[in-house]
């Protein structure tokens, strides 16, 4: 075994110009990646939370669209982030080689995957405030605490860019990515209470769903849209950076044994 496949991290703050490098590129199609990110979600919300939501009672004292929005803002913000560490990560290091590049530079691999976590809870974040933004258009919240969204949807950003790494990691191609989106984000959609409460699945699926890091997402923003601060955030929080930490340190050492081989 090789001991320093498992090091500890060793991170400066060389991240950032890599950073900026991604955001420059980005930059070149932004108004188009926003739409993209922005589209799904939004559809989602208004077509299910006017359709299915005119037959619908109120869910916890709310509308229906009211309830899904605090879902549909952290879905966007983790399918944002996973596209970013998943496809547009994958091709950085394996097809156009630019982590190879970068890596003939006073820079470390380190500094790299942390670079890319920070990127994609960037890109999360826009994703994450422009569905925030039609919320507070739609009036469907005018709580203050709503504002908190802000920083929880870069939390989410960091703890779904992590996981998302480590797949990219162990991927060999593009194709790797469709068993990730079908075997975990699905059934984290359907199980996390985007679109209905946790409480109402069977008790063993229930105990699953607890486990997951976006149902700790949703737990929190759903309470702040509603004024409301979230029941238990310290564990929620706890939870979220926990998955980031381990997510980030488990896709490097996986990258440090990918590129050296």
């Amino acid at each position: 075994m090789n001991k320093r496949y498992y090091a500890a991290p060793q991170l400066s703050l060389r991240f950032i110009p890599i950073w900026r490098r991604n955001f420059m590129v980005w930059k070149k199609m932004a108004g188009s990646s926003i739409l993209g990110h922005l589209a799904d979600p939004v559809i989602y919300m208004l077509g299910l939370g006017y359709g299915l939501g005119g037959m619908l009672p109120q869910i916890g004292g709310t509308s229906y669209i009211a309830f899904l929005a605090g879902g549909t803002v952290c879905y966007s913000t983790m399918n944002s982030a996973s596209f970013e560490a998943l496809y547009s990560g994958f091709a950085r290091m394996h097809e156009q080689r630019t982590w190879e590049a970068i890596l003939n530079t006073p820079v470390t691999l380190d500094d790299i995957v942390c670079a890319e976590i920070v990127w994609a809870a960037s890109k999360s974040l826009l994703s994450g405030l422009a569905v925030l933004l039609v919320i507070w258009l739609l009036g469907l919240s005018h709580s203050p605490l709503s504002l908190w969204i802000i920083p929880l949807a870069f939390l989410v950003g960091l703890c779904f860019a992590s996981i998302g790494l480590i797949v990219t990691a162990l991927a060999p191609s593009y194709d790797y990515f469709m068993y990730y989106f079908t075997l975990a984000i699905t059934p984290m959609v359907l199980l996390c209470g985007v679109f209905f409460p946790v409480d109402r699945l069977p008790a063993m699926l229930q105990n699953v769903s607890s486990l997951l890091p976006l149902t700790h997402a949703i737990d929190l923003a759903r309470p702040l849209l509603t004024n409301r601060v979230p029941p238990g955030f310290m564990l929620h929080i706890a939870v979220l950076l926990g998955y980031s930490l381990s997510g980030f340190y488990l896709s490097l050492v996986l990258f440090r044994k990918r590129l050296s081989q």
